[in-house]
């Protein structure tokens, strides 16, 4: 992971804002400074934004409004092959009738590098991708994941500013995708390239990134880092979108310094931390990760604590999945390790469930918020 507490901007996003039809906007007031050797992962759903501001950096978009910086140097009116930029693409984007070497050799060609010094890159960079004994062969012979290696290989030879990344691993099986992480974050952690990662795969984002821009709806909803995203998300568009959340229904009864106190529509009393809650009264939903919850047979005496019913089982491998209704017919999720100490329940039986407060959100019922 970079180091970016103290440094200074390296690419710089200013209110950056994106039409296409002078109406409407696909990117809205995109603000995001990033470190050098710094790896940024752009997270949303389709059509929320992520790949046009990828783009815009690229230079093969415009830019409607606002302004996009390398190195403090203004690119917005810059061709996109001076901009010293690498792209990875899903579907490789390898020329078929060149050997790999030939393909690897071809970004040094065309910047004009002695034969010699173009041997020896190439000769370097199919080592680092653990790819020598391939050099003479031609894509259509090579493996997806061999092709992928090949396609960063090329877009790191000529050892850009930035490197882009748009939904790399896409096109690959999960083992084989897996794989794929590990060597691009080796690449990073050994090269200290700087990333902008583009993905709809919040497992992806959360594995390999220092930092996650989640987008919807052309607005950054949150930038984090992958722990404080996981573990104190924005809003409920941003739990709801990285990992998995049990969302239950309630009122804010009070707001005590950082803490929300909150009824639920049991009646149970229960607290969470203050996301974007801050009106007595209103409804919000308390937010809480399915690992972070834990049945017991018997009332606890304080904490947070729910009734709820026993619905069904599901054994997932290295993990169980326990599915329970509380009283309003909300439907909770509650996973515990695969071991003996993961309770066996009859059918509709009774339990309570119980969690830490620090561990749930108070969220505001209304969703996504305003740019962050």
């Amino acid at each position: 992971m970079a180091d970016t507490a103290n440094a200074a901007p390296f690419l710089q996003f200013k209110g950056v804002k994106k039409t296409y039809d002078q109406k409407h906007l696909v990117v809205v007031d995109f603000n995001l400074d990033v470190a050098k050797g710094e790896f940024i992962t752009l997270l949303g759903p389709s059509g929320s934004g992520k790949t046009t501001c990828l783009m815009m950096l690229a230079g093969f978009e415009d830019v409607t409004s606002g302004e996009i910086l390398i190195n403090n140097q203004p690119v917005n009116s810059i061709a996109p092959y001076k901009r010293n930029i690498g792209m990875v693409f899903q579907q490789y984007a390898l020329f078929p009738h060149m050997t790999i070497r030939e393909n690897l050799a071809y970004p040094l060609n065309i910047r004009k590098l002695p034969k010699d010094q173009v041997d020896a890159k190439v000769a370097e960079y199919l080592t680092l991708v653990e790819l020598e004994r391939f050099g003479n062969r031609y894509p259509g012979q090579l493996s997806g994941g061999q092709r992928q290696r090949v396609a960063l290989a090329r877009a790191l030879i000529f050892a850009p500013d930035i490197v882009l990344m748009d939904e790399p691993l896409g096109a690959l099986d999960k083992k084989l995708r897996e794989q794929m992480q590990y060597e691009i974050k080796r690449l990073h952690e050994q090269l200290g390239f700087t990333v902008i990662y583009v993905t709809h795969d919040q497992t992806e984002a959360l594995t390999m990134s220092d930092r996650i821009a989640v987008f919807n709806a052309g607005i950054v909803q949150q930038c984090a880092t992958p722990d404080e995203l996981y573990e104190r998300p924005a809003n409920l568009f941003v739990a709801d979108f990285i990992g998995e959340s049990n969302k239950l229904p309630g009122s804010l009864i009070a707001i005590e310094s950082d803490m929300a106190r909150c009824q639920l529509a049991d009646g149970s009393s229960v607290q969470a931390r203050v996301a974007n809650v801050t009106d007595t009264g209103s409804h919000v939903t308390v937010s809480v990760r399915p690992e972070k919850l834990t049945i017991s047979r018997e009332q606890p005496a304080s904490g947070n604590h729910t009734q709820a019913h026993f619905i069904t089982r599901l054994y997932v491998g290295e993990y169980i999945r326990y599915h329970f209704a509380l009283s309003d017919g909300t439907d909770v999720v509650v996973k515990t390790l695969n071991d003996s100490n993961a309770p066996q329940l009859a059918a509709k039986q009774a339990v309570w469930l119980t969690w830490d407060a620090l561990d749930s959100q108070a969220l505001d019922r209304a969703g996504a918020g305003s740019a962050s």
